[in-house]
């Protein structure tokens, strides 16, 4: 059973170099060769906030920042500090799991002037976003909407690529395609050939949205077409989705996004999964605690949610700091039948006072409206 050491979280690495940060993450040797487990960004849901606590429960390798949107203005550091607050802590979440910023941008010289900032501030890596399905991004030619215009991706990647110090990895983002897929290799190749070192690949076109199902096998088209890593992305809800994408994708590496948020033992329950099949492949022996199916129980997760909801009230607006919780619970009785309940008790309740009384009622919080000592 997983159980969360609060403990581990104080003594967060501080190093700033572009290695990966050391972490207290439990990870297995018996991965696939080069897998590797990402947490990806959603804007408005996986913050800062959401990654600190994720990343608390363990299996992820790197997280990417939600994006940083560049105009035609040089943002002032406290504009990344203030999404990337990781920046202030080498570049990692207070677990130790690495950060990669990501901007989002249509103008080569803007993006790359504002790549150079942030990357003297100490991320691990710059990630370009050019999958961002949302209308008022699209309308700005920004985000999806680059995939129709190949030769500006490679612009864009190439004046970052050339406005950052080697040592630091940039990297990008793509969907399938804008209203279809008919260019998602040749997207893809444009930002290899500006000097992408890696992709991750969201297996939906931009008109899809987010609707099932995820063309994972298209995937397999762009990891075929390029030289650079390819990371599959899209639908992977359970450690079956897991195994069916790379089965589909070809890809041992994945980015798991709306699934972790649902099920935050997903990471550790593929890493289980890949050791299990290891062990019967080699005939080795398994570690105790891989053997049995990880699981992050609603007892387990119960601390989190009250850290969760002490870094709400830390880092946002009082007015936001409800609805935040309520919003995960929301994804979270996708898993948890208790979440159900627990949404329904606060989903009317908009003032933090009676937020807190309901966590301290649960045994969450204590009666001071600390985080209750784990029993």
């Amino acid at each position: 059973m997983f159980r969360w050491d609060g403990n581990a979280h104080a003594n967060s690495p501080q190093s700033r170099d572009n290695a990966a940060c050391t972490s207290h993450l439990p990870v297995s040797t018996d991965s696939p060769v080069s897998a590797r487990i990402y947490l990806a960004p959603m804007e408005g849901l996986l913050d800062a906030v959401l990654r600190d606590v994720l990343t608390r429960v363990g299996g992820v390798d790197r997280c990417v920042s939600e994006f940083i949107r560049v105009t035609h203005t040089l943002l002032p550091e406290q504009m990344f500090l203030r999404i990337i607050p990781e920046l202030a802590n080498g570049g990692c979440t207070p677990s130790g799991v690495p950060v990669r910023a990501q901007l989002l941008g249509s103008d080569p010289v803007s993006m790359a002037e504002n790549a150079a900032r942030l990357a003297a501030l100490g991320p691990h890596g710059i990630d370009l976003n050019f999958g961002c399905p949302a209308k008022v991004v699209n309308r700005h030619g920004g985000g999806a909407a680059l995939l129709d215009d190949p030769e500006l991706l490679t612009r864009i990647v190439s004046a970052v690529r050339r406005a950052v110090p080697d040592h630091v990895p940039v990297t990008a983002k793509m969907r399938l395609g804008f209203n279809d897929d008919s260019r998602a290799v040749e997207c893809a190749q444009a930002l290899e050939a500006g000097g992408a070192e890696e992709l991750v690949v969201h297996a939906r076109t931009k008109a899809d949205a987010y609707r099932p199902p995820a063309y994972w096998e298209r995937v397999n088209d762009i990891r075929l077409g390029v030289d650079i890593p390819v990371v599959a992305n899209g639908e992977i809800w359970t450690v079956e989705d897991a195994l069916l994408c790379r089965q589909a994708s070809g890809c041992d590496s994945l980015m798991l996004g709306r699934g972790m948020v649902v099920d935050p033992g997903l990471a550790l329950a593929v890493r289980a999964a890949d050791a299990r099949a290891a062990a019967v492949r080699t005939g080795g022996e398994l570690d105790a605690k891989l053997a049995a199916e990880p699981a992050v129980s609603w007892a387990d997760l119960q601390p989190l949610i009250g850290a969760f909801w002490l870094l709400c009230c830390a880092r946002l607006e009082r007015r936001q700091q409800a609805g935040r919780l309520k919003q995960w619970l929301n994804f979270l009785r996708r898993r948890y039948p208790q979440a159900e309940e627990a949404y329904g008790a606060l989903r009317t309740f908009h003032a933090p006072a009676l937020v807190v009384q309901w966590l301290v009622g649960q045994g969450i919080l204590a009666p001071d409206g600390t985080l209750a000592t784990a029993k």
